[in-house]
């Protein structure tokens, strides 16, 4: 699953890694959680368009937009099949923009929270050194009876990759630059959007244990993504 992530790239180096006219100031998100706005990218008239969204998918049917918190990531397998995400995954596909994400291994009684980011980022460096990625994300628009309208958004998962399986047997969806484009485009043909949800090849990333902070969503500092020491077995049956 992906239930932690990050942006703390400039407005410029997202602009240039997603070819867009225009990015607003963005401030650097060491701790995105559910619920809380994501940016986005979407198709607007053939061109690309950064947007916000709220993180958990709304189905546009649902009667209860509270529903979304449980929709923050949507299976690649079933993605084209269950009622919540199939008209979005036809119709209305982003890229969600961030430059790494957490995964948490359990340590005897405890976890250990891993950061993930590109290897060309060094553990415990300078978030400049880091280039921006995008997740696999649908979006979906939803309006109350009373007129109230909220535009949310889903992560997609899929296996482990080889860098992955030892911390969990998920990860989400992870997009290479050149399928930007299909997975953006109306047009693309189910099965070469299904083509694209595979496991991220473990080449190009890396991983590396950060502290217990990122736990609680209301750190967002860049003390979550410093290199830590691990948890130990022994320290975890204290």
């Amino acid at each position: 699953m992906c239930g932690r992530f990050t942006l703390t790239q400039t407005s410029e180096a997202i602009a240039n890694h997603f070819r867009l006219s225009e990015v607003p100031d963005l401030p650097p998100r060491y701790n995105i959680a559910p619920t809380q706005p994501v940016a986005a990218i979407v198709l607007n008239q053939e061109q690309r368009q950064l947007r916000h969204f709220y993180w958990g998918l709304i189905p546009s049917w649902a009667k209860d937009p509270k529903i979304g918190a449980r929709m923050v990531n949507a299976r690649s397998e079933t993605v084209s099949e269950k009622p919540a995400f199939r008209t979005a995954f036809k119709r209305r596909r982003c890229l969600i923009v961030t430059d790494g994400f957490y995964e948490w291994k359990k340590v005897g009684k405890q976890k250990q929270p891993f950061y993930f980011c590109r290897s060309d980022y060094p553990a415990g460096g300078t978030t400049s050194h880091r280039h921006p990625f995008a997740f696999a994300g649908l979006w979906e628009h939803w309006q109350s009876s009373e007129g109230d309208t909220i535009d949310s958004c889903t992560i997609l998962t899929t296996e482990a990759s080889d860098l992955m399986e030892s911390i969990h047997n998920r990860m989400p969806v992870i997009l290479d630059e050149p399928d930007y484009d299909c997975w953006l485009s109306p047009t693309s043909k189910p099965d070469l959007l299904q083509a694209l949800l595979r496991p991220h090849s473990a080449q190009g990333m890396e991983r590396y244990p950060v502290s217990s902070q990122v736990n609680r969503s209301a750190n967002d500092s860049p003390d979550c993504i410093q290199l830590a020491e691990p948890l130990s077995i022994s320290e975890t049956q204290v």
